[in-house]
């Protein structure tokens, strides 16, 4: 009989060796501790609104569990087009948007389009884990490029990455805002990342699923952050991701969309079709309900963050044991803690004392090892007793 070890030999090799994701690990140490309070993955503490809810609801009562459309219903892709008709002051077509089964599959359906074996992507880090991951899974090379914490800002260094350039390199991706920096790419830096993408051929592929959380010193209360739809043709090599998961609380229902070249979209389809066969129907009617009706809880959910921005960011700045930049953007704070170099480990310390759940800087890659991340969309009551006991462990242990 075969044993763990010799099964997974037996895998194609970028699978089997593939790590766990450090983000998992540590929610799966902490996450049955009595009195914990889980700060350590990306989504608050609000359910779905029931509004949104009930329009699953209906759809299940109605039947609506057949295979349905491959690029997502008519329905909710038009909705998806007016949306962004309104947030960009620009037209868009409805064939250049795909409804797919979360925004990881986005972004893994973006990754299977451009880049395989021998391939090379590249990524500004720190970064979620999950893009390197998809990208080794696909046997692509990420080329992770470190970019610059210094006189406590985050630096993206355009010269450097685009120094990582070489006959490999199939796309470049980016993420802003982002996660876990918080950082947020101004118009030039984009149009600079564009205008390269251009000169090389390649692709540019962008992460904007925290495009409405968006907190610009004196103009708070922007609608979103600059995006590449503002200056990209999405006729040209440029694919836009997205999800439902952030701005509706809808991180369970595990759908997305992303915007691409019409003259890919039977790739696209095909894509879809052979990874997922499509998204339930009636998850799609509880996505175009929240698209269509939700606005007012997508405010709602923007400024419940800022204020947990505010919040986060006095409480450890009070201290003077933490590091940190002030995010414009994305609901986390990448912070470092005086004293302490092994992140992995703090993590787990802390939740064994104070029972509070942090990322550790180690999971993002290049550059984050000594950070820590942690997500401030939830409620104040909870972000204060969770500042309390972190800054307290923090005096008495590190």
């Amino acid at each position: 009989m075969n044993d763990a070890a010799n099964l997974t030999a037996t895998l194609r090799a970028n699978v089997g060796a593939e790590p766990e994701s450090g983000i998992i690990q540590i929610f799966n140490y902490g996450r049955h501790r009595e009195g914990l309070i889980p700060l350590w993955v990306g989504e608050g503490d609000l359910p779905t609104p029931g509004f949104i809810c009930d329009a699953a609801y209906d759809s299940l009562k109605a039947g609506e569990t057949f295979y349905t459309y491959q690029r997502g219903l008519p329905e909710l892709r038009q909705a998806l087009v007016d949306y962004h008709d309104t947030l960009y002051g620009r037209a868009f077509d409805v064939e250049n948007f795909f409804v797919t089964g979360s925004g990881m599959q986005a972004i893994m359906n973006a990754v299977q389009c451009v880049a395989g074996t021998g391939d090379e992507i590249i990524v500004p880090s720190p970064a979620w884990p999950n893009y390197p991951a998809a990208m080794r899974i696909n046997g692509a090379r990420p080329v992770e490029v470190p970019m610059n914490f210094a006189n406590g800002k985050w630096v993206f260094d355009i010269d450097r990455l685009f120094g990582a350039l070489t006959p490999n390199t199939k796309a470049i991706f980016v993420n802003s805002p982002s996660n876990p920096l918080g950082t947020v790419l101004s118009q030039d830096e984009l149009i600079a990342v564009r205008d390269f993408a251009r000169k090389h051929g390649i692709w540019l592929i962008s992460d904007e699923v925290y495009a409405r959380y968006y907190y610009p010193e004196g103009a708070v209360g922007s609608a979103r952050a600059p995006s590449i739809l503002d200056i990209c043709d999405v006729e040209e090599q440029v694919m836009c991701i997205n999800t439902f998961s952030k701005n509706w609380a809808m991180t369970g229902w595990r759908v997305g969309w992303m915007i691409a070249p019409r003259a890919i979209g039977q790739v696209i389809e095909n894509l879809v079709q052979y990874n997922t066969s499509g998204v339930p129907a009636f998850n799609q009617r509880a996505c175009h309900t929240a698209i269509t009706q939700g606005e007012s809880f997508v405010n709602d959910q923007v400024a419940r963050a800022l204020e947990g921005r505010e919040l986060v960011c006095n409480a450890l700045a009070g201290s003077g044991r933490f590091r940190f930049h002030k995010p414009q953007g994305a609901f986390y704070l990448f912070f470092q803690i005086d004293g302490i170099d092994d992140t992995v480990a703090a993590a787990r310390k802390i939740i064994d004392d104070v029972a509070v759940g942090l990322a550790p800087g180690t999971a993002f890659g290049p550059g984050g090892e000594q950070f820590f991340r942690l997500c401030f969309a939830r409620s104040k009551d909870s972000l204060e007793e969770a500042m309390g006991r972190l800054t307290g462990w923090v005096e008495k242990h590190a």
